[in-house]
Order: structure tokens, then sequence, then C-alpha cells
């Protein structure tokens, strides 16, 4: 182990020096991936090297022992380093899993009402608002690429892009059935209803990833159109495809520009067919439910909003909080760290039951 945290201590102070250098400097691309790579293993080294202090620190109180006036104090050293060193070993072990390398695309977000009517509309148009605000909050650029509104505010479909290093990770652990308890709006006697959303986050797929062939296209335009039909364009921009063999059909029209929609439709196809392709290769191997967080089934119940006891629970590993308005608010910062370290553990378990006794 010592072996790969020395490699790994090298490769850092080599993009350090990288970093200092007027070649790299001068080239953006290269700049921004040494960059970006310098940063991600920042907290890595910083804990390789507090793991190395320690184990000198071990080294130097077992020498200490055979002292007969310093003993005492190495004793009582050992007794404090031998639970520091077993932290921090847990915590390389957290850090060197490997790491989804889907994890760093842009993402596509799809929110739709689910059962509920008006209520469950509006209950999606509050989950919207919530994701595009952390996403938002985590540095990511959002733009809504498709949007179906009801009358009162509520929304029965919106679809966005969240573009970015590390979007999909960032917000992969929102897909699945959320569940909302309160009393609506419209609602006389006072009695709690229970509607949900539905949340699919997909990793933004590129030509590499899915080919199209467009003989399998069949891509229709038509004049875009607001709530109850109103025009908001004066031209065809507004344009549908249809995947023929899967039969997905793809609508966008937020854009006045036709060619932006039909970029912006045929991403959207492309993440929904690699999304596919991912969840039959997952039901082919049947993976334990202690691997499934993160893998984004879509009726897979993952999280109660109770608004009368303002509580947020997150049913894949437990975990409650009582900041039901922070949450909504798009401070999903606790429930995600609990969700990864929870995520973690389970690799482990996964990992070591794999490992030969």
């Amino acid at each position: 182990m010592l072996e790969k945290l020395d490699s790994l201590e090298k490769e850092y102070q080599a993009l350090e020096q990288q970093l200092a250098d007027p070649a790299v400097l001068a080239n953006p691309s290269q700049y921004q991936r040494v960059s970006k790579r310098y940063a991600e293993m920042g907290h890595l080294v910083a804990t390789i090297r507090a793991y190395k202090e320690a184990l000198s620190q071990r080294e130097q109180a077992r020498e200490l022992l055979s002292d007969p006036e310093l003993s005492e104090m190495a004793r009582a050293d050992l007794e404090a380093l031998e639970p520091r060193i077993q932290a921090l070993e847990g915590e390389l072990e957290l850090l060197l899993l490997p790491k989804d390398p889907l994890d760093e695309k842009n993402a596509i977000v799809e929110v739709r009402a689910g059962t509920g009517g008006e209520e469950a509309a509006l209950f999606a148009a509050e989950l919207r608002d919530m994701l595009m605000e952390y996403a938002r909050r985590g540095g990511y650029r959002v733009e809504v690429l498709e949007s179906s509104l009801t009358d009162l505010g509520g929304v029965s479909k919106v679809v966005f892009g969240v573009e970015g290093p590390g979007a999909y990770g960032y917000l992969k652990y929102e897909a699945g059935v959320h569940r909302v308890q309160r009393v609506p709006a419209t609602e006389t006697q006072g009695r709690i209803h229970t509607s949900t959303a539905t949340v699919a986050v997909m990793p933004e797929a590129e030509e590499v990833d899915v080919a199209l062939d467009p003989a399998d296209l069949e891509i229709t335009v038509s004049r875009a159109s607001g709530p109850g039909g109103q025009g908001v364009n004066t031209t065809d921009s507004a344009v549908q495809v249809l995947h023929k063999p899967t039969g997905i059909i793809v609508s966008c029209m937020e854009s006045r520009s036709q060619i932006k929609n039909r970029e912006r439709a045929l991403a959207i196809l492309r993440s929904r067919l690699l999304e596919m392709k991912r969840a039959e290769e997952a039901a082919k191997r049947r993976e334990s439910r202690l691997a499934q967080i993160g893998a984004g089934e879509r009726s897979e119940k993952i999280r109660t909003y109770n608004f009368p006891q303002s509580r947020v629970t997150d049913h894949r590993i437990g975990f409650t909080t009582h900041d039901l308005e922070g949450v909504l608010s798009g401070d999903l910062s606790k429930l995600h760290e609990a969700l990864r370290r929870a995520d973690q553990e389970r690799q482990l378990e996964a990992l070591s039951g794999n490992r030969p006794a």
C-alpha cells in the first residue's frame, strides 16, 4: 500500500511542477486538465501525508519504549496514535476506491409529475427549483431544455442540462421517486395528501458514447407554443425527434433557434439511450440492493418530504433531517455527503466480499 501512496504523492508533485511550467500555462486545455487533476488529488495527498507522519511518529515512539525515562510517555503516544492510524487507513481506503468514469460528465435531469394530479405537478416544480439551485450552488451552469407547465404553475415534465466537470456525479443520487406528504392548498378539509414525482439523472452522452443512425430518426419541426396553445414563436423552431427502433420521442422548443433545439433534442435522445443500455446491463448483473445507491431506478421510492413534521427522510440510508425548508431551497450538501459515505462503504463491503479468504 505504501508503494501506491508514494506513487500518488509523486504524481501530485509532478502536477505541481507542471502548473508552474510556462509551456503548460500557455496551453489553456492542458492547464485546465492539469489543474483539475491537481485539485482532485488535494485531499487525497493531504491524507497520505498525515498517514505517513502518523506512521513515522509511531515508529519513533516504539524506539523510545526501551528508554526507562521515556517509555511511559512513548506508551501514551502509541495509545493515541493507533486509533488515528486506523482512522486514516479507513479514509484512504475510501479515497482510493475506483470512480465511475461517467461521474465526470455533464448531466441531463428530467423531472416528471407522478401520482397526485395538480399537487404532483406543483411538487415536481419544487423539485425542479431545488435541483437547479443545488446545481448552481455547486458552480454548474443550468439550462432548461424542455418544459411542459400546467395552468397553476406546476410541471408535468421538465428537462434541464447541468454543465461542468463532475455534474453527473454531483446529482446522480437524486434519481428515483420522490414522495411528498402535505395538505394541498386546494384541500378544504385539512387532509394530508401523498403525491409523487420522478427524477431521472442521466450522464450526457456524446456521439462517441452513443452513435445515432440517421435512418433510425424521424425529425419533424413545428411552431413553438406556450401554455394553452399560445404562440411564442413566429418560425418553425420546435423540434421533435422520434427514435424508431425504441419509440423514444424527444421534443425541444425552449430556444428560438431550430438548429439549437435539434442539437438539444439529439443530446437528450443519446442520453436516454445510454441510460437504457446501463439499466439493461445492471439488470443482467442483478447487483445486490447494497450496491444500488445512485443506480437511478425510476420505480424506487428514494425520499419522503413530510411537511407537517418538517421532515425529509432518505429511505436508501435511513437518513432524516428536519430542515425541510433548507433542503427544498437547494441545500442538499449534508444529505449527499451521507449518501456518498454510504455508497463508499457499500463498495468496500462488496470488494471485501470478493476478496479471497
